[in-house]
């Protein structure tokens, strides 16, 4: 091991920029901007698993969806075979305005916690991806075979939720066959700090139009005996949330299970800290927080949420005199354990259909619709990862749920039989990850790498 973290930690650099290279793609996997980009991603990672070491490297598609990467690596005789998760897409950039150096020109400065790679997909989830190929590498560039058995699954299509995930799942299931997960998409309760992640929430969103008008009209002329697309969609959209922020729909919040007890004593036992969390998700001083459960932290995990993610009806630079033809917004909702993604997405369009005023024409597009997550942790190979993060990091790790959603993790441990996921991951909570700056500190990416390293051969032991 002395000679794979020597060797690791003298080629680190090396590693930044095979990262920094897969930054300058600007796979954005939405509708709207150009797939062959995504491919061209998928064509770079395939590159770089070949270089890590990796055999039967290929990539693999199934009809309309974005590329997937594979390779593989299973010469451990009589070890387990691990299945290493990561995404090659990522989300669209967002105001140019805003970057302090271009979305897809990858550039290190000075932030907080130290050095930081800042682009878009630095963290989310190009970071994961060279994690896997670090740690594959420094064991096959030194004493030239793994502890373990992998095969490396990078997806193409996380980012727009995974659309083609399960018919994926079903063509490549033997493919696929592994003993546990790692997948590196997840994040660390603090810099520095590492984390298990044991749940996730799941996501449904919905693009919502609403349309007046065949054109759009001078509001001088017209305005008054006309209804107003936009305003109409702002009706809408207030309706969505009480007075608390919480959702009104009726059959959501209904869904959600109480917490017991012994929930409530683990989340008690997560440190939590207002002032530091307003901090970190930048929240302006005098907006209020929207509490509910035992922190903000839990609530994050273990309570559903609503959110407006983009509203359009002109923009900033054609803001005109003028009534807007139409109004469109994309709202989606967080779920937690037990909530029935296909109930809650039929009980948003109910509503939503009821709340039209002034006979506006609605059209709604369903984006996606997937449960929540969690694990049970009592198998031993938790213990694993929680002693490889500790090796890592040099810091006890935390067992944290985790507001996002990763869909990948539900269909595809149940299709391989329920086997142990470990979610881990190197992104922050000053990460912004699909904001403007995203950013990944350099010191978390080598200790995440580091973490990997340990795990492959801790559990090339049991």
């Amino acid at each position: 091991m002395r000679e794979v973290i020597q060797y690791f930690e003298a080629n680190f650099n090396k590693h930044v920029e095979e990262l920094k290279t897969l930054v300058r793609i600007p796979s954005v996997s939405f509708d709207g901007f150009s797939p062959d980009e995504v491919k061209r991603s998928a064509k770079a990672v395939e590159v770089l698993l070949k270089k890590s070491g990796l055999e039967n490297v290929r990539i693999l598609e199934i009809n309309g969806s974005h590329p997937y990467v594979y390779g593989e690596w299973l010469k451990a005789k009589g070890k387990p075979t691990l299945l290493l998760y990561a995404h090659h897409d990522v989300q669209p950039p967002g105001r140019d305005e805003v970057w302090v150096s271009p979305a897809f020109e990858p550039s290190i400065r000075k932030a907080q916690g130290g050095d930081r790679l800042f682009g878009r997909g630095s963290a989310d989830d190009k970071a994961g991806v060279v994690i896997h190929t670090a740690s594959i590498s420094s064991f096959l560039e030194t004493i030239g075979s793994l502890p373990v058995n992998v095969k490396v699954i990078i997806e193409g299509e996380e980012e727009i939720g995974s659309h083609h995930l399960r018919e994926f799942v079903n063509t490549y299931k033997d493919l696929l066959q592994a003993d546990a997960l790692i997948l590196t998409d997840a994040g660390n309760f603090d810099m520095g700090v590492p984390a298990l992640t044991v749940a996730l929430r799941g996501i449904v969103a919905v693009e919502v139009e609403l349309r007046a008008l065949t054109k759009t009209i001078h509001s001088g002329v017209w305005g008054g005996p006309i209804p107003d697309s936009a305003i109409a969609l702002c009706k809408v959209l207030g309706s969505l949330v009480d007075e608390k922020g919480r959702i009104k729909i009726p059959g959501v919040l209904e869904q959600v299970r109480p917490l017991d007890k012994k929930e409530q004593e683990e989340l008690n036992r997560i440190p939590c800290n207002e002032k530091t969390f307003r901090e970190q998700a930048g929240l302006l001083p005098n907006v209020e927080l929207l509490k509910e459960g035992p922190s903000v932290l839990s609530q994050t995990w273990r309570f559903p949420s609503i959110t407006v993610n983009a509203i359009q009806a002109s923009s900033r630079k054609q803001s005109g005199n003028i009534i807007n033809d139409s109004a469109w917004a994309k709202v989606s909702i967080r779920l937690v354990p037990d909530m029935d993604p296909e109930k809650v997405l039929k009980l948003l369009q109910d509503y939503i259909a009821r709340q039209v005023p002034w006979g506006l024409e609605l059209n709604i597009k369903v984006e996606a619709a997937s449960g929540a997550w969690s694990t049970d942790t009592s198998a031993p190979i938790f213990n694993v990862a929680l002693n490889a993060l500790e090796k890592g990091y040099g810091v006890k790790p935390f067992k944290l749920g985790m507001g996002g959603s990763i869909p990948f993790v539900a269909p595809l441990t149940e299709t391989l039989g329920n086997v142990p996921a470990l979610l881990v991951g190197a992104e922050d909570p000053y990460t912004n990850a699909h904001g403007e700056n995203e950013s990944l500190l350099l010191s978390d990416f080598k200790k995440a790498c580091l973490s990997q390293i340990y795990m492959f051969s801790e559990l090339s032991k049991r």
